[in-house]
C-alpha cells in the first residue's frame, strides 16, 4: 500500500462522519498487504466555546503527509464548517496535501440559477474548499454531474451503483421479466436509463408537477406499470415527499410492488413518517449520512448499504495515484 508513495498517508475524520470513517478505516486494514502498516484514524480534537464557536485541531504532526479528512456536509451547516477549519489546520500544519473525503456533498441541488436573485450554493461551497488549502476532492453521487466543473482541483466522484448493482442483480433473479427501474421524476431519466441498461429492464419516468418547494401537486408515471414490480432510484431523500407520492401513484395504477434505492438518506421533516405510512416496501439507503436515531420505531422499511468499502478502495487507489475508472460499472 505504501511502497508506491513517498508521503505517509495520514486518516482523519470530523465529528459528524466519525461512524463512517471508523467504518472505512477497518476496510482499509482488511484490504492492506502483508507487512503494510495498520491504518488508523488519527486524532483530531474539537475545541467548543460557550458562545458556540469551535476550532479543530490535530493532536499529532501531520507534516508532510497526504491527509484524508473525512466528513459529509448534511445540516447543519457547523458540520462544513468544522471540514474547512480542519483542512486550514492541516494546510497550516505542513501537510504535503489535503483531500476532502465529502461522501454528501450538501448545497448539491444549488447547481445553477433556476430562478432571478438565488445563489448557487455548490459554486461557492466548492470556492470555499479550495479558498482553505484543499488539494482534491472524494464524494459520492453529486446531485448534478456538472458541479464536478465547479473545482479547480481534482474530482474523484464515485457512485453508488457499484454497491447497488449487486442487490439489484438479485432482485432481477426474484422476480424475473417484471422488474422495472422507475425515476421519480424527470431530472432522473439519465440515471434510470444507465441501471436499466445494465439490468435489461424497461423504464418508468414520473412526470412530477410542483405547487412550490417540497410539495409535489400531481405525478404521472409514463411507461408499463401494471403487474410490475417497480424499483425507484434516486440520488437524495429529502422529505420524501416526491419519492411517496410516486410510490402510491404507482401502485394505484397496478404495481405488483414498489421499492426504492437512494443514496443520500437526508430524510428531513416528516420523511420517516411519509415512507413509513407508503406503499413502499423497502427502502434502501447508504451510510454517507447516518439515520436517525430517535427515529428508529419508523426505520423498519429501510437497508442500509455501507459505502465503506468503496471509499477505502477508492482513497487508497488515489493514495497510490492508481487509476479509479474500474469502479464505475454503469
Amino acid at each position: 500500500m505504501s511502497s508506491l508513495h513517498t508521503h505517509r498517508m495520514a486518516i482523519f475524520s470530523c465529528e459528524a462522519s466519525r461512524y463512517f470513517a471508523e467504518k472505512v478505516v477497518e476496510a482499509m486494514n482488511r484490504m492492506r498487504s502483508e507487512g503494510d502498516p495498520e491504518v488508523v484514524l488519527g486524532p483530531l480534537e474539537l475545541a467548543r466555546f460557550s458562545d458556540g464557536e469551535f476550532q479543530p485541531s490535530f493532536a499529532e504532526s501531520v507534516r508532510g503527509a497526504t491527509c484524508f479528512v473525512i466528513q459529509s456536509t448534511f445540516p447543519p451547516s457547523d458540520n462544513l464548517m468544522e471540514l474547512l477549519l480542519t483542512i486550514d489546520a492541516a494546510k497550516r500544519a505542513s501537510a504535503n496535501k489535503v483531500v476532502a473525503v465529502i461522501p454528501y456533498f450538501g448545497w448539491a441541488r444549488q447547481d445553477r440559477k433556476d430562478k432571478p436573485r438565488v445563489s448557487i450554493g455548490a459554486k461557492l461551497v466548492a470556492n470555499m474548499l479550495q479558498a482553505a488549502g484543499t488539494d482534491a476532492l472524494m464524494t459520492c453521487d453529486l446531485h448534478a454531474d456538472q458541479i464536478q466543473g465547479f473545482f479547480n482541483f481534482p474530482v474523484n466522484h464515485l457512485y453508488a451503483s457499484f454497491d447497488f448493482l449487486s442487490i439489484l442483480q438479485g432482485l432481477k433473479k426474484k422476480f424475473k421479466d417484471t422488474l422495472t427501474i422507475a425515476a421519480p421524476d424527470m431530472g432522473g431519466a439519465k440515471r434510470v436509463n444507465a441501471y436499466a441498461k445494465n439490468l435489461h429492464t424497461p423504464v418508468v419516468i414520473c412526470h412530477k408537477t410542483r405547487a412550490r418547494a417540497n410539495v409535489v401537486e400531481r405525478i404521472q408515471p409514463i411507461g408499463e406499470v401494471e403487474g410490475r414490480d417497480i424499483v425507484i432510484i434516486d440520488d437524495i431523500i429529502d422529505t420524501a415527499g416526491t419519492l411517496t407520492e410516486a410510490a402510491n401513484e404507482l401502485l394505484r395504477r397496478g404495481a405488483r410492488s414498489v421499492r426504492a434505492f437512494a443514496t443520500h438518506p437526508v430524510l428531513s421533516g416528516p420523511a420517516y413518517e411519509r415512507i413509513d405510512a407508503s406503499a413502499l416496501s423497502e427502502v434502501y439507503v447508504t451510510d454517507t449520512i447516518p439515520l436517525d436515531p430517535s427515529k428508529k420505531d419508523l426505520q423498519g422499511k429501510f437497508r442500509v448499504v455501507s459505502l465503506a468499502d468503496t471509499f477505502a478502495r477508492m482513497i487508497l487507489r488515489v493514495y497510490n495515484y492508481q487509476p479509479i475508472s474500474s469502479e464505475f460499472p454503469l
